[in-house]
């Protein structure tokens, strides 16, 4: 293959951005919830309960811990192609049950369902979409996925605030549930997400299944037929020969044993640490806690649901950003430039809640956190994830480090409100500027480069 080829861009963009519908659907799912959070506790009547309250926000993230454990076992054994339209079906079927039920219990079992289809989703996804582009090109095309995810971000933040019929300073929690809101706008919250949780299910059946996966699994002809339309004949026959190289004749046999071989653990750890970083970063707390963080800085029910939408509208320009410059600047940089971008701005937001210091000041400082982490940490670390680990063993690990993710999540989400209330605003966000100065230490000691190389290139170096 050489610099000329020519790569069918309309065709990687089509079917990387179908792929990337199963990111949109993550994004909504995570995040409609925040908004519907005023409402729905009124109505289970769970607002004096902070136990379920918790359980009510970081529940899905044990559908999340679970899907990704479906996603190792079963990714590498029947492709990335059926569990992904098996994640749509979640998704669709979370949407309709959550909004649909009266019964605190239900409710929690249909967001565990969606939970599971993030966690399929966010693994299969970025993977799929990776191992079907060019090497000079995959960061843009995996990065897709993320802004997928934070247009699913936005969208929800926008349906939420439109949704919401306005809520008066003085509101009381029998007049939020009397109201509209309390009764049906919370579900309409849940069912805006069953058009998009459609439109992915459907539009998967029209996308090819991932080339490495097929060669994986023996099926010469459709790999070369596939990476034949993407790059041309002369890059299909290359491309096969690189990927062909890299597998065993054990590769179409899943077995985690293969992750503690040598040269493999150390990619693991890599891969886990970067996972939870991304998490244990603090940032997704602004969106799982939105209400409470915007209410520490003085602003009520309405003004935190604008506010929302801010954010997210700054999510979205920022990851453009990451899409244009992770194939210029490259991974390690970006992801150095997020970890001591947060660790600074962290330190103002401590500082500020700690002198009560409110209003624009403090949104701005929220808004600059949210634009760094959108341009480095949020999308490159999908995109080092789906890129370290070798063919043979890349759907079990991406599935430990997916795991590992998750598994920081619920942490994160779960102890925000107990370091909140021991530590206060302030020391817990000094607290997760402390997390980013070592996640800026290990990334400097132990990630490489990955850019511009292919899959098969980045596996010989690093695991010889």
């Amino acid at each position: 293959m050489t610099q000329k080829t020519k790569f069918n861009a309309g065709y990687i963009f089509l079917i990387s951005m179908v792929s990337a519908l199963g990111g949109l659907l993550f994004g909504y799912d995570w995040v409609v919830i925040g908004g519907a959070k005023p409402f729905y506790e009124q109505f289970f009547n769970i607002s004096s309960l902070p136990t379920l309250q918790g359980w009510a926000m970081s529940s899905a993230l044990v559908g999340c811990l679970l899907g990704a454990m479906l996603s190792g076992v079963l990714s590498d054994r029947y492709g990335r192609k059926r569990l992904l339209i098996f994640s749509a079906f979640l998704f669709t079927l979370s949407a309709v049950g959550t909004g649909a039920v009266n019964n605190f219990n239900l409710f929690i079992m249909y967001r565990i369902l969606g939970g599971i289809g993030i966690g399929l989703a966010s693994n299969l996804s970025p993977m799929y979409i990776a191992e079907i582009s060019p090497a000079t090109i995959r960061g843009k095309y995996v990065s897709l996925n993320q802004l997928t995810i934070v247009i699913g971000i936005l969208a929800a933040q926008i349906i939420n605030w439109q949704i919401a019929d306005p809520v008066p300073m003085d509101a009381t929690n029998a007049s939020i549930l009397a109201s509209w809101n309390g009764q049906m706008g919370w579900r309409w919250m849940f069912w805006a997400e069953v058009i998009p949780a459609v439109s992915f299910f459907i539009f998967m059946f029209f996308i090819p299944e991932s080339p490495r996966w097929l060669a994986k699994n023996g099926s010469k002809d459709k790999v070369e037929a596939i990476l034949s339309k993407i790059g041309g004949s002369e890059y299909s026959k290359i491309e096969y020969q690189n990927i062909h190289e890299t597998l065993t004749s054990e590769s179409d046999k899943v077995n985690f044993r293969f992750l503690f071989e040598p040269g493999m653990k150390k990619i693991l750890l890599v891969g886990i640490v970067l996972a939870a970083f991304q998490q244990w970063c603090g940032i997704n707390v602004i969106f799982n806690y939105a209400q409470e963080v915007f209410s520490q800085a003085g602003y009520g029910v309405s003004d935190t649901l604008f506010n929302i939408v801010i954010t997210g509208s700054v999510n979205l320009i920022f990851t453009f950003v990451a899409i244009f410059t992770v194939d210029r600047i490259g991974r390690r940089a970006l992801m150095l430039i997020g970890a001591g971008g947060l660790a600074g701005i962290y330190a103002l937001m401590g500082t500020a809640y700690y002198f009560n210091i409110s209003g624009w000041a403090l949104l701005l400082l929220v808004i600059t956190a949210i634009a760094c982490y959108a341009m480095s940490l949020a999308p490159v670390t999908w995109v080092v994830l789906s890129e370290i680990f070798p063919n043979r063993i890349r759907g079990a690990a991406m599935a430990v480090a997916t795991f590992s993710l998750w598994l920081a999540s619920f942490i994160l989400t779960y102890t925000f409100p107990l370091l909140n209330s021991a530590f206060g605003a302030s020391g817990t966000f000094w607290l997760y500027g402390v997390i980013c100065v070592f996640g800026l230490v290990f990334i400097y000691k132990k990630l490489p480069e990955t850019k511009g190389r292919s899959l098969e290139e980045i596996e010989h170096e690093l695991v010889n």
